[in-house]
């Protein structure tokens, strides 16, 4: 990226927030995380996990095509916990989220999610039958409502694969009495909500389906701060009061990383560092990468 020769400001590294005058490169993020990687046994990863194991992959080989992007990958998620996935583009943030929820190619390795006697293996699961079967639901990134519907009609939309449609309406006026300020909107065209909104309404027709399981990707990308604020509200009402467990992907690392329960430092494909969010908050070598310093 461009450098600024003002002598007078003070350069900013990694992928800190504020007035940037010089960042470095993604490659060079790259480099200096892969500097600071550190062997993590799965031993290590299950020590994250509180409660019951809900979420394990092992020794995953996944991408798109032909094309590698995860690379013996392997994870732990407790039931009601939640993950946030950090690292420099290119690391295979989303790429995990895909995996889980069926849009990549799997070459090796297993994905399992549940409980107990409901636990499966749903590594060749089609997205449809994760979300129908295993209560698994991925919220994308941005632009995923259909402008010209209502809010209704969207919510409704995420009950498609409901036995009846009755039943997508009588979930949707759930979600309504728990967002109120989607209820007052209900009639309106989704073109016309706010960037939070339109954030509130992509998280609440996920939940039509009523998963276990939520797949965030990047839930504060290009809102203002006082939407970023709600969302991750939202997401912590569902995981501390609903029970849901998450699984979030967010450029966002300070902010991620304060809300969730584990974090991953994922790069080139690879698992580089795993802790709690609060330990992963105070390590100044993540810090001076993701953080701002």
């Amino acid at each position: 990226m461009a450098t600024n020769d003002n002598s007078n400001s003070n350069p900013v590294v990694g992928y800190g927030g504020g007035d940037v005058e010089t960042v470095i490169s993604v490659d060079e993020v790259t480099r200096q995380a892969a500097l600071i990687a550190e062997p993590t046994s799965i031993e290590t990863l299950d020590e994250l996990v509180s409660d019951e194991l809900f979420v394990s992959i092992d020794n995953l080989n996944a991408g798109y095509g032909k094309m590698q992007i995860l690379h013996d990958f392997s994870l732990r998620v407790g039931r009601k916990q939640s993950l946030c996935l950090i690292g420099p583009n290119g690391a295979g943030k989303s790429t995990i989220l895909h995996s889980i929820f069926g849009f990549t190619n799997i070459f090796s390795g297993s994905i399992w999610t549940g409980c107990g006697a409901d636990r499966q293996d749903v590594t060749a699961l089609t997205p449809n039958e994760k979300l129908s079967n295993a209560g698994i639901a991925y919220i994308l990134q941005s632009k995923s409502i259909f402008p010209g519907m209502t809010v209704e009609e969207n919510l409704w939309m995420g009950g498609f694969l409901k036995d009846s449609p009755q039943q997508a309406k009588q979930t949707a006026e759930k979600i309504f009495d728990k967002y109120p300020r989607l209820a007052a909107r209900r009639k309106h065209q989704a073109k016309v909500l706010s960037g939070g909104e339109r954030r509130l309404l992509e998280i609440s027709r996920a939940l039509v389906m009523e998963p276990e399981l939520l797949l965030v990707d990047e839930p504060s990308i290009g809102l203002e701060p006082r939407f970023i604020d709600m969302v991750f509200e939202i997401l912590d009402d569902l995981q501390h009061t609903e029970g849901k467990t998450i699984i979030m992907v967010e450029q966002n690392a300070k902010k991620g990383l304060e809300f969730a329960d584990i974090g991953y430092v994922l790069v080139s494909g690879e698992l580089a560092i795993a802790g709690k969010g609060d330990d992963l908050l105070k390590n100044p070598k993540v810090s001076e990468l993701f953080l701002g310093g």
